[in-house]
């Protein structure tokens, strides 16, 4: 490979939120990845620092050529420079959103087990969450139409929380999927935001589809947010978009973002989402092909070594849902493991009721991390079973 990801970077005293744990942790649970970013997005980064003045900043040209380009030749979706917005991260886009286009009291739908923050942006702001509960059978995932058109057919409905590709599940929603939800929510009114901080976190050979591009119906009723944040480990510099193609929609979109104020960059968010896009192709494969390996990795020890549980296959995200359902339930699993062996995973139930039988291990780490976390989970595993 040309780009480095064995190397394991000591993160702790670096005001890290996921390495803020005790010295014999090893925490694999927030989305965060432990590889340095691309070098060319680092030497953008240093190359502005370097100018040493720091104001108030625009959004350049450069920034939406580079979403525009981006898109067109790797997603197929054809995006225009005025519907695109910028804002300091897709959730506080989201939040947003949900202020601006909802009321009080309203129902906004998501598909659990979902992003445990969607629940935040609904609940914070005085909306209710109405649940369409994806349907597990047989080690996979699918929609449940039936209740999925019940609760889009609810006067309160209003708004849908697509997480495409899917976290934690990591499942890619294929372009039926997509068009049969863009037709069910322009049937009764309802608008789709549709989270895509993942789609560049792919198993090599596997896209993700926007939702925006699959017809005008799922066009013309969506709000995408979007980011080089996950794919580039870029979260702490706070740079994400919005495409917004309905000019209606749009206009509701800029006024919520700039009421809350999350509407402008700060010096870095734009250099380094440029550079990220224009030159860290290269090295978003080589994170792709090596992020793949660790899931097989991780996959395979598993299903040799920890007969009582069972990785449910992801084609996307850096992130994997561990079935536990034959041993107990999330929290007291997870917290169990975190004290015996030190491994800090994600109980489920945090992604929804139906994820309790779940954990989500983030392997977005050197091989010889992974390793450890596997050798951690299998130990944490095998003692809860004997305790039980």
């Amino acid at each position: 490979m040309r780009y480095d990801f064995d190397t394991v970077h000591d993160r702790r005293n670096t005001a890290s939120l996921k390495w803020n744990v005790l010295e014999n942790e090893l925490p694999m649970w927030v989305a965060d990845m432990d590889f340095t970013t691309a070098p060319e997005v680092v030497e953008e980064i240093k190359k502005r620092a370097g100018h040493g003045i720091f104001g108030y900043n625009e959004v350049p040209d450069e920034w939406y050529e580079a979403y525009i380009n981006r898109w067109s030749s790797l997603h197929g979706l054809i995006m225009k420079k005025n519907e695109l917005l910028f804002c300091t991260g897709v959730v506080a886009a989201i939040s947003s959103i949900v202020r601006k286009l909802t009321t009080p009291n309203e129902n906004v739908l998501i598909q659990t087990p979902v992003y445990n923050i969607f629940f935040n942006s609904v609940l914070n702001n005085g909306r209710r969450v109405l649940d369409n509960t994806l349907l597990y059978r047989d080690g996979s995932y699918s929609i449940d139409f039936d209740d999925l058109e019940k609760k889009l057919a609810d006067p309160q409905t209003s708004l849908m929380i697509l997480c495409n590709p899917h976290n934690p599940i990591g499942k890619i929603w294929d372009r039926e999927t997509l068009a049969r939800i863009g037709e069910l929510c322009s049937k009764y009114h309802v608008i789709v935001i549709s989270d895509e901080i993942h789609c560049e976190i792919t198993s090599p050979g596997k896209g993700y589809i926007p939702f925006a591009s699959v017809s005008e119906t799922c066009r013309n009723i969506s709000i995408t947010c979007i980011s080089p944040t996950k794919t580039f480990n870029l979260a702490g510099l706070q740079t994400a978009a919005i495409f917004v193609p309905d000019s209606f929609l749009r206009h509701k979109v800029w006024r919520a973002i700039n009421t809350d104020e999350v509407a402008e960059p700060n010096t870095f968010a734009c250099p380094a989402a440029i550079a990220a896009f224009n030159k860290g192709g290269a090295w978003a494969d080589e994170m792709n092909e090596y992020v793949s390996a660790n899931r097989e990795r991780a996959e395979a020890f598993i299903k040799e070594n920890i007969l009582k549980i069972k990785a449910v296959h992801g084609e996307a995200t850096y992130l994997m849902w561990l079935d536990i359902g034959g041993v107990g339930k999330s929290r007291d699993v997870a917290s169990y493991i975190r004290k015996k062996t030190g491994l800090y995973l994600t109980p489920g139930v945090e992604f929804g009721e139906s994820g309790d039988d779940f954990l989500r291990m983030n392997i977005a780490c050197p091989a010889s991390l992974l390793d450890d976390g596997l050798s951690r989970l299998k130990a944490g595993i095998d003692a809860y079973v004997k305790r039980t």
